[in-house]
């Protein structure tokens, strides 16, 4: 194939609808993981806001009080609220800090009951609730991990390779994806420089960097465990750490669902759930 071509998949251009029998975009096992995934990540975003509603202040180091200074904070007054992150604030009344509830009561938690699990402030329950995805995430995560190195799933289409890393190429990438163009590596790779690049850095560090600063805030592992939260510089740096990391994995994830739904979204939902069937050559758009 010409260096200068690209493909959306084995043998397909960019145009080309995919053509041929029957074959499942993704094995069963990864459809699976996928959906889990979704379903524990959105569990534990809900829950983690729960919790962040006890204390909605971010600190860096090992301490953190409503009298030491935040990085970040969500505050609240009689009349209105405000997000302030560094020197920077942000009004927010109506939506954080300062919002009314279903029967038309105001309600100063940082977020409102819509986006928490459960749907009303219970510390504990939000805990419980966080706690137990989080055993599934992390399992999932790890048998993953240690399936894609098995299958060489990890070797094969996830490795960035020299020619993945040039400016060029990546750049090409970057401008292909705005215009809602998912063109893949040439001779037929799965995946394109920025996708690797992308699922590298989502599955093997932020996701476990979000498991290891979960565990470095928990006080049974602070016991267990005295060197974790001192990896990030203190409990307080590891939850900040926690919540930017969750920040961006939202970010990552309305940006996939964005890319999704203006390329191809009924064949790319249906490869990531049924497994796509190719159109004959005739049904051919």
């Amino acid at each position: 194939m010409d260096s200068e071509k690209t493909s959306i998949g084995p043998n397909m251009s960019d145009t080309d609808t995919p053509t041929g029998n029957s074959a499942a975009r993704h094995n069963w096992l990864t459809r699976i993981w996928h959906w889990l995934n979704l379903l524990c990540l959105v569990t534990l975003l809900m829950s983690g806001l729960t919790i962040f509603n006890a204390h909605p202040r971010l600190y860096w180091g090992d301490s953190g009080n409503v009298h030491d200074h935040a990085w970040a904070a969500v505050a609240s007054g009689p009349d209105d609220a405000y997000i302030r992150i560094g020197e920077t604030i942000i009004p927010s009344t109506g939506f954080m800090g300062h919002w009314r509830d279903d029967q038309g009561r105001i309600q100063n938690w940082a977020f409102p009951s819509w986006a928490t699990i459960p749907g009303y402030y219970d510390l504990a329950a939000g805990r419980r609730w966080h706690l137990f995805f989080a055993w599934i995430f992390s399992i999932g995560l790890a048998c993953f991990m240690l399936a894609s190195l098995i299958n060489r799933h990890v070797q094969r289409d996830l490795h960035m390779q020299r020619d993945n890393w040039r400016p060029a190429i990546l750049w090409r990438s970057v401008k292909t994806h705005a215009k809602g163009q998912f063109l893949h590596s040439e001779g037929g790779a799965i995946y394109n420089p920025l996708q690797k690049l992308s699922y590298i850095l989502i599955i093997f560090v932020a996701l476990p960097l979000m498991i290891a600063t979960g565990l470095a805030m928990s006080p049974q592992m602070n016991a267990a465990w005295p060197w974790l939260p001192e990896i990030f510089g203190g409990r307080q740096s590891a939850r900040s750490v926690h919540f930017i990391i969750a920040a961006a994995l939202v970010a990552f994830t309305v940006l996939h669902i964005a890319l999704v739904l203006v390329s191809r979204p009924i064949w790319l939902v249906k490869a990531m759930t049924i497994g796509q069937k190719r159109l004959s050559a005739e049904n051919k758009s």
